[in-house]
């Protein structure tokens, strides 16, 4: 797939972040993940993001990432395209990104680098750097320590190539506005807000029409549903999921730091698709709270 057959199917419909299977002991569990993809296949999310952040890649090791990305490909070859993700400072970032090429991944998600700040220069360098060791597409996520302003965009846009897409996870409305009047429509744009559902309409007002859904792992129809009501513009239905379901469920969300993914595995374990524990510093969610899923998962129907 060329970059620029990638920046097409992402611009086609709903994506998804598969969560990553751990075994009671935290072990990568490679059979689970796949059961999980094939589950997942017929519901027709257009796009998989492979050890991405709803599948902890910042705990994963390396070795562990190379065999999750070969279990996605050789799970969903010739299906579905599986992206990547890479991240952390600017070296290992390439190691990850040369990694998925060679095993055969269709792009790259540039996870933001960790802990410090970087400017405008350093940021633009860390890009291009990692663009330029592949030659597959790739798309940044503008978020945590990642803020590229539309200047910087336009200077990696002219560098590299292969630059396809731009994930927004800060949700500032005049910052995106103004990298999607810049740029145009040299990239894909994905909204990248956790709980991305709530947001979409917003986003597609500014010129953003898909986004990533992590409920698509554990209620795909109720996921695939919304994105059809959205991407047909039946506000109804949309609205009546948002009151329904996803405003109460991002409240409990919001009870714990990085119950972004948490609440994600739970819902995965509630509808018998288990992908066991997080990893720290993550932590699970408490018994209430999952009482409290359920029963917002039981109002939806059968998925």
């Amino acid at each position: 797939m060329s970059p620029q057959d990638l920046k097409t199917v992402l611009q086609s419909g709903l994506l998804s972040f598969p969560l990553t299977d751990f075994d009671s002991a935290l072990n990568f569990a490679p059979k689970p993940y796949a059961e999980r993809l094939e589950w997942l296949q017929p519901y027709g999310a257009t796009v998989l993001f492979a050890a991405g952040g709803t599948g902890e890649f910042f705990s994963l090791e390396p070795q562990e990432y190379a065999q999750v990305i070969k279990v996605a490909l050789d799970t969903c070859r010739g299906r579905t395209p599986i992206v990547a993700g890479a991240g952390g400072g600017t070296t290992l970032a390439i190691k990850y990104a040369q990694e998925a090429e060679a095993l055969g991944a269709q792009g790259i998600l540039l996870l933001p680098h960790y802990l410090t700040e970087g400017s405008q220069a350093g940021l633009i360098n860390h890009v291009e750097a990692v663009c330029k060791s592949v030659k597959i597409g790739v798309i940044v996520y503008n978020r945590g320590a990642c803020r590229l302003t539309p200047a910087s965009l336009l200077v990696l846009a002219e560098r590299c190539p292969n630059l396809v897409g731009f994930k927004d996870g800060f949700g500032d409305i005049e910052k995106f506005v103004a990298i999607r009047q810049t740029l145009g429509e040299r990239f894909a744009y994905l909204g990248g807000l956790p709980t991305a559902e709530l947001f979409a309409g917003a986003y597609k007002a500014m010129g953003c029409p898909v986004y990533s859904s992590a409920v698509f792992n554990f209620i795909p129809k109720t996921a695939m549903d919304f994105y059809r009501a959205h991407a047909a513009g039946d506000t109804a239905t949309c609205d009546q999921l948002i009151r329904d379901f996803f405003l109460p469920y991002i409240a409990l969300r919001n009870q714990g730091e990085g119950y972004a993914v948490s609440i994600v595995k739970a819902g995965a374990t509630l509808v018998g698709h288990g992908a066991g524990p997080v990893r720290p510093p993550l932590s699970d969610l408490l018994p209430a709270e999952v009482e409290q899923l359920r029963g917002l998962i039981a109002k939806l129907g059968a998925q």
